[in-house]
């Protein structure tokens, strides 16, 4: 089983930015074990896909309306996976998530586990 618990989300100001953590654990986690995604979804919306990074970290991939704005990093000794969020708007208002898949694939129906979500609020 694995544990993911995201952190850093809260109130900002549109034009801010903010870092979101996520931290793995977990008897089967190892730090390169998997790929890693970040989602999220805003009320009555449906969950979206922002971005995946590889095992190694080497390669990513990011949605094209975030391209340029958000960053996906991870640290595989820490076990921890980031998503730096910069020139944030209101329409980035959502609950993110991190999870983790087996498989390169930006579908959230590929994502074996999942954190329980960060809310981030940008005010206009």
């Amino acid at each position: 089983q694995v544990q993911l618990v995201e952190s850093g989300g809260g109130l900002v100001q549109a034009g801010g930015s903010l870092r979101l953590s996520c931290a793995a654990s977990g008897r089967t986690f190892s730090g390169s074990g998997y790929v890693m995604g970040w989602f999220r979804q805003a009320p009555g919306q449906e969950r979206e896909f922002i971005a995946v990074i590889s095992r190694s970290g080497d390669h990513t991939y990011y949605a094209d309306s975030v391209k340029g704005r958000f960053t996906i990093s991870r640290d595989n000794a820490e076990n921890t996976v980031y998503l730096q969020i910069n020139s944030l708007t209101p329409e980035d208002t959502a609950v993110y998530y991190c999870a983790a898949s087996q498989n390169w694939s930006p579908r959230a129906s590929d994502y074996d586990y999942w954190g329980q979500g960060t809310q981030v609020t940008v005010s206009s």
